[in-house]
């Protein structure tokens, strides 16, 4: 792996495949798992497939977007509620 590569890993500009992150994950002494929590792309796949086994993701997302709740303002509920639920 070139540094321009895995700069651009860091960076969010190239995402590498399963065998190179297996790897880079074994160099650094991690985990895959470890390394997918940085992953900044939005599980779309994931979305799509709560919305279409409980319909009350997609109304609970369209709310999101016409509200226009900001990343921050999700980040903060997220963490409010893993506080409650930890409790």
């Amino acid at each position: 792996m070139s540094a321009a590569f895995l700069s651009d890993v860091e960076l969010g500009r190239r995402y590498p495949s399963d065998k190179v992150l297996a790897a880079m994950a074994r160099v650094l002494g991690t985990t895959v798992s470890d390394l997918r929590k940085h992953d900044t792309r939005p599980p779309v796949e994931d979305l799509k497939r709560m919305a279409a086994a409980n319909p009350a993701y997609g109304l609970a997302l369209r709310r999101i977007v016409d509200r226009r709740v900001t990343p921050e303002e999700l980040t903060k509920l997220a963490e409010k509620e893993r506080g409650h639920q930890e409790k």
